[in-house]
């Protein structure tokens, strides 16, 4: 299905009403859809998205080589089948998105270029109204007893350009993986890449078959792991007959527990895994090799680790076509850049994979009963509810497991809750501290030592906070979570529920 032909008109100048607001179309928006559809069909719905089209990253970005950096068992959906490779391009989970969204019938319910630009909660009605700016410039407004941010976490047209001394004096294009122009022709010419991580471990050997030659400057490794395109479970279960259902729950299962396994090997033993990790790294690259290039100075578990299918990007300096230099750049140059050790690399096109900008919340103005809120000054249950904001979840996933893990256990539990708010016979659920940390120091959304990549580094001030206690923070523990959420006693004490006379309406 084209993703294009999935695009419905804007409603009229009327104010839309509906039970439940979804913001956003790629993965997490459209899990959140197909549960509320399947779990609570007598809820009305809506799904705004900002884009022309659903998919999010998937649509957004448009560099050479775009992967999947998680495997499509996990990160895919628990409840559709994958069968295709582990990792799969845009192309491909675009249709993948695409079939769900025909298969289910989420047309109707996803109204497209709508950016939004406020959300105010009212007491009194217990209801957030959205307004969203369309691409004519006309606005248009939505009303809910409740909002489910499913957004995403970063601006997708908008990367993170570090400020390089001499910038302007370079001659040639700089260009922005998050801004890529697919149009873009680097043929024939000498590329210099700044950047490591998974973006680069995907552009350098996409871009290596035209360039003249391409080079990765990084100012720190990152850990790398190759491997074959392939999951053997799968391959091995297929030729069987068994339901796709089947073999999709089975090779899952079995992903989920040899990511479990490393994690835990990580932690307990990172210089055995460290050193497991190189040497599957060093096999792959010429004899002789300085490894300094991809021997990271931190633990294994403090950044996501990038798997390589294939080993591509090793094939690209094992053929003399892409090399990687690791240290701290001083200046751009007219023809290139100039190393803070006197090294001169040579470029005709300078390209940027540094990462993103935080985008949190949807960089949507808040507020509520007309005050604005910050965010930051909140804090966070279980990293998607947050303090003093009535009615709203925010997906937000796992770095070291699959995004997708964490959206689909969040729109299992929100379901419950509006379920339970039914039950109950209540309009407005927010989560309290209890007493004894009211005063309680705040801490940072992520631990900086536990995890630490760039982006949040520089946004970390934008987000919640945390409490003492693992019911106040966000955690990357899928394995725990997969547990703990399914079992949170809704009556417990971090909820505070209320029943508010809504208003009359002609």
């Amino acid at each position: 299905m084209d993703a294009l032909t999935l695009a419905r008109p804007a409603p009229d100048g009327s104010i839309t009403d509906v039970d439940v607001l979804v913001i956003g179309a790629g993965i997490s928006g459209l899990s959140a859809a197909w549960h509320l559809q399947q779990r609570l069909p007598h809820k009305r719905f809506v799904v705004l998205e900002r884009e022309a089209s659903y998919g999010g990253t998937w649509l957004t970005h448009k560099f050479p080589g775009i992967r999947s950096d998680s495997d499509l068992y996990t990160f895919g959906f628990g409840f559709k089948p994958w069968v295709g490779p582990p990792i799969a391009t845009a192309a491909e989970i675009q249709a993948y998105l695409g079939e769900m969204i025909e298969e289910n019938d989420l047309d109707r319910h996803i109204r497209y270029n709508h950016s939004i630009e406020t959300a105010d909660w009212d007491s009194r009605a217990a209801r957030w109204t959205v307004t969203s700016a369309l691409p004519d410039g006309t606005r248009r407004a939505f009303r809910a007893p409740f909002l489910w941010m499913a957004q995403g976490y970063y601006r997708h047209h908008q990367g993170y350009w570090p400020d390089y001394p001499g910038m302007a004096d370079f001659k040639g294009p700089i260009l922005h993986t998050e801004e890529w122009d697919d149009a873009t022709d680097y043929s024939g010419k000498r590329v210099v890449l700044i950047g490591s991580g998974a973006t680069a471990a995907t552009v350098v050997p996409a871009m290596a078959d035209k360039a003249s030659h391409i080079t990765m400057i990084q100012r720190s490794p990152t850990y790398f792991m190759p491997g074959q395109n392939v999951n053997e479970t799968a391959e091995m279960l297929r030729p069987l007959g068994l339901d796709p259902a089947v073999v999709h729950d089975v090779v899952r299962r079995k992903i989920l527990f040899d990511q479990d396994q490393i994690v835990r090997q990580c932690r307990e033993a990172p210089e055995a895994v460290t050193a497991e990790l190189l040497a599957g790294v060093q096999v792959l690259l010429p004899e002789g090799f300085d490894m300094k290039h991809f021997t990271p100075s931190y633990r294994p578990w403090r950044q996501r680790l990038a798997f390589v299918p294939g080993g591509d990007l090793f094939a690209g300096v094992r053929a003399g076509m892409a090399d990687v230099v690791t240290g701290t750049i001083a200046r751009f140059t007219p023809d290139g850049m100039e190393m803070q050790d006197g090294t001169h690399v040579p470029a005709d096109m300078i390209v940027l994979a540094t990462g993103f900008n935080l985008c949190v919340f949807g960089d949507i103005a808040f507020s509520i009963d007309g005050k604005p809120l910050d965010m930051g000054d909140t804090v966070t249950w279980r990293g998607m509810m947050f303090t003093d904001v009535p009615n709203l979840v925010w997906v937000f996933g796992y770095f070291r497991a699959s995004w997708t893990l964490r959206s689909d256990m969040i729109s299992e539990f929100t379901c419950r809750l509006l379920q339970h708010m039914d039950e109950k016979g209540v309009d407005r659920v927010e989560v309290v501290l209890p007493p004894d940390l009211v005063d309680s120091p705040r801490g940072l959304w992520v631990d900086p030592e536990d995890f630490n990549p760039g982006y949040l580094a520089r946004g970390q001030h934008l987000l919640p906070k945390t409490a003492p206690g693992p019911e106040w923070r966000h955690t990357h523990d899928y394995w725990r979570e997969k547990d703990e959420i399914p079992r949170v006693d809704l009556d417990g004490p971090a909820f505070r529920y209320a029943r508010t006379r809504l208003p009359t309406t002609t």
